[in-house]
């Protein structure tokens, strides 16, 4: 079992609100990042919620009350909510709504070929989703702080970390603002 994280918690000042309750193409982008998830080969999906709280169909929500600390609080809530048989899991952000399940699935068959770190690339550089096994959770968990999400984590442990190219599975792009995402 592959539990899968999409972190929405934040407020979305620079957006005008929650981006977990933005709507495009028809879907808030919590339930985008969800379908993301699930479609990648998820199961079961935690969504960490804050500054909105709101139904979210096909998922486990937890709620991060300490939300305005930053994405590593909301980070550790997410951890310490995967089930303890899950082997591994993903992390995606609900403010990336253009990466595609193919990203997810790539992370996944790497975990299964034998990697322990997996982060996607796009032109060469690591962004997001993560693949994070069961061995390192407890560490990542307890490194976490402030606004930073595991990031210094994977570059501590460099050597444990598969690149996973991912530049056909997506666009890596964040939305902050209301003109990032396209008319439809």
């Amino acid at each position: 079992m592959i539990t899968g994280v999409l972190l929405a918690a934040g407020a979305g000042r620079r957006f005008g609100g929650p981006k977990a309750l933005v709507e495009f193409e028809g879907e808030r982008l919590v339930d985008r990042g969800v379908r993301l998830l699930e479609k990648g080969g998820c199961h079961p999906v935690v969504v960490v919620l804050g500054a909105a709280c709101t139904p979210v169909r096909g998922a486990v929500t937890v709620l991060n009350a300490e939300w305005e600390t930053g994405m590593g609080s909301s980070l550790r809530v997410a951890l310490e909510a995967v089930p303890p048989e899950s082997l591994a899991v993903v992390i995606a952000l609900v403010d990336q709504p253009f990466i595609r399940p193919e990203a997810v699935e790539r992370l996944i068959a790497a975990f299964q070929a034998g990697a322990e770190l997996a982060v996607a690339t796009y032109s060469g550089k690591q962004r997001n989703p993560v693949l994070i096994s069961r061995d390192h959770i407890a560490e990542v968990a307890a490194s976490l702080e402030g606004d930073v999400g595991a990031r210094p984590y994977l570059k501590k442990n460099r050597s444990l970390v598969t690149e996973v190219p991912c530049d056909d599975a997506g666009d890596p792009a964040d939305i902050d603002e209301p003109g990032d995402l396209p008319v439809s």
